[in-house]
């Protein structure tokens, strides 16, 4: 869990992407995650994190339904949103934290 706190601790958004392969909702946010990466370049880090190999992070940020999108900042848990979203919208939400 410290690499975890370490991850979350920065000055700009971190997107975090709770996701597993073999969800086929997960699957369709990859290349929306790459379009708000490319958006938005290093004013956000954008981060996805198989839930399969680590159930205890999961566990412990209580990760349900997938995929989740957890936005941090300063190591705050800022917005969280299950399911799939358009790149559009996670851009508009990313930048209310910038």
């Amino acid at each position: 869990m410290s690499k975890f706190g370490a991850l979350i601790d920065q000055d700009i958004p971190v997107l975090l992407d709770f996701y597993t392969e073999s969800d086929k909702r997960s699957v369709v946010m990859k290349p929306i995650l790459r379009d708000v990466a490319a958006a938005l370049g290093d004013q956000v880090k954008v981060i996805k994190i198989d839930v399969d190999k680590n159930p205890d992070l999961a566990e412990a940020l209580r990760i349900k339904g997938l995929p989740t999108l957890v936005i941090y900042k300063k190591g705050e848990m800022k917005w969280r949103q299950s399911g799939e979203q358009n790149a559009q919208a996670l851009i508009n939400v990313v930048r209310k934290f910038i």
